[in-house]
């Protein structure tokens, strides 16, 4: 009985035996990670000026509990977008080629984040925005290569950087949005006479990552390598132009096809079964259902805790909160990004490889349930002993405890990649599991920061709904997660 290759093939062949590790390809993880680096970059940098520029516009009418509305506007625009698109990127880059599409996003976003900081009108805000979000494709393509990079033996290794690179971006991003905003009036010697700035108070901050963009454009166009390993050139893709054996068959045979494009014609016939692109329909496995929807899952609640914890953070103590300053917000935040980064990099290839990629995931997931346990015991012991030692203590476990949630985002990335029927619908699987990330980003913010303001004015539950809410979401998707394989490429 001969094996023939199906779509329910696995990306990898299991290890039987421990081997030993692959070395990373290290100059093209590095151009990867840069660009991993631009999506938050990007995305982020907007978020310390955005109420300031939307009071600017005039178009809350001097209402302020009106900003909050078009702020959230602005942060879900993107997301929404960019779930609408990103199933599309990545099943053309299965087929002309990963390379292509990374530059023509990277142009993308450059181009909408330059018109944001020229956008004067909200709307000329919501269409940047949008244009951002729905160009900005890259996140799945970049992991596809990444896993095309790299091998059973390795790939825990190389998934280690993506929340480094995930966790610099978020922190640059609102660093620079609001250092460099309004900079005639914040640095008056450098600025004051620019009348470019002045008209345009919020375009620098937006420059800095669009500039970024452009340069990794540049890097990416001369020193990034296609691992797509048969790709359709673009213009024959999109039936600009056709295949020139086509051509030749066609003449040869008197048939005419007008109607076909060059992609349709060929088929690419001398290309193996298995590596040729699926249809959507095929990927609709149970393995990429299960990972997608883990996937899914973990995001909902890491981004449900990250909306909270600074509202959390900055109401006060009487009202449910822990009355800190923005300064005492922003040290621990930084605080999560250094421990997050150094226990990535030293830990997390050694657990997964101790405990295997459904364990570690778990374990990740399961750890949410003590950090939102976490915000009321910290109120109660705030309203007791004020500022006391105990009240740090429990936020430093929480600090310490979240950090395991960027841990179960590299397991999934690799349940992902062993998902995926065949190496050639990489792109697809990533881009599928991406888009439901993207729903739940645009969602989750906003219902878990409404959840908190109904759970304190109504004082459901003694003003904790909210985190019984979100605990109740933990032990589901505790539950969805052990019917992951026990053996991600089996």
């Amino acid at each position: 009985m001969t094996n023939q290759p199906d779509e329910e093939t696995p990306l990898l062949p299991q290890q039987q035996t421990k081997k030993k590790p692959t070395p990373l390809p290290w100059f093209q993880l590095s151009i990867l990670l840069c660009l991993h680096l631009a999506a938050p970059f990007t995305s982020q940098v907007i978020y310390p000026f955005v109420p300031e520029l939307i009071r600017s516009l005039g178009i809350t009418n001097g209402e302020e509990k009106k900003v909050g509305y078009y702020v959230g506007m602005m942060q879900s625009i993107f997301f929404i977008t960019q779930a609408l698109t990103m199933l599309h990127w990545s099943r053309i880059s299965d087929r002309v080629g990963r390379k292509p599409v990374i530059l023509a996003g990277l142009a993308g976003v450059s181009i909408s984040m330059y018109l944001f900081g020229l956008s004067r009108t909200f709307w000329g805000l919501v269409v940047s925005r949008s244009l951002s979000g729905a160009l900005n494709g890259n996140l799945s393509v970049i992991k596809s290569m990444m896993t095309e990079l790299t091998d059973s033996t390795n790939i825990a290794k190389a998934y280690t950087y993506i929340p480094i690179a995930s966790s610099t971006g978020a922190t640059l991003g609102p660093i620079i949005g609001g250092s460099l905003s309004r900079p005639a009036e914040r640095f008056p010697k450098l600025f004051g006479h620019n009348e470019f700035l002045k008209k345009y108070p919020y375009f620098l901050p937006c420059a800095v990552p669009a500039t970024y963009t452009v340069v990794a454009w540049l890097v990416t166009f001369v020193f990034l390598k296609e691992t797509v390993k048969h790709p359709v050139p673009v213009l024959q893709y999109f039936g600009l132009r056709k295949d020139e054996n086509d051509r030749k068959a066609q003449a040869a045979e008197g048939i005419e096809e007008p109607g076909q494009s060059g992609t349709q014609t060929t088929q690419r016939r001398d290309i193996p079964d298995d590596e040729k692109p699926l249809p959507l329909r095929s990927l609709l496995t149970r393995k990429v259902i299960l990972a997608a929807g883990n996937y899914a899952s973990l995001s909902l609640i890491d981004i449900a805790y990250r909306a909270i914890q600074p509202v959390f953070f900055s109401t006060p103590i009487e009202d449910g909160g822990l009355g800190l300053s923005p300064l005492q917000i922003g040290k621990i935040m930084s605080t999560y990004g250094i421990l997050n980064g150094i226990f990535q990099i030293c830990f997390f290839a050694r657990i997964h490889d101790w405990w295997g990629s459904k364990k570690t995931f778990i374990v990740g997931v399961a750890a949410t349930l003590p950090v939102f346990a976490a915000f009321p015991v910290i109120n109660y012991l705030a309203r007791v002993d004020g500022y006391g030692l105990s009240v740090w203590m429990v936020v430093g476990l929480q600090v310490v405890l979240s950090i395991l949630i960027s841990m179960s985002y590299g397991a999934v990335f690799i349940f992902i990649a062993g998902a995926s029927p065949n190496r050639a619908s990489l792109g697809a699987t990533n881009g599928l599991s991406q888009t439901t990330v993207s729903i739940m980003r645009a969602i989750g913010p906003a219902t878990a920061n409404s959840l908190f303001s109904l759970s304190i004015d109504k004082g459901y539950m003694g003003g904790n709904l909210v985190y019984y809410v979100l605990m109740s979401t933990v032990i589901a998707s505790l539950y969805f997660a052990s019917l992951l394989p026990s053996n991600v490429w089996e």
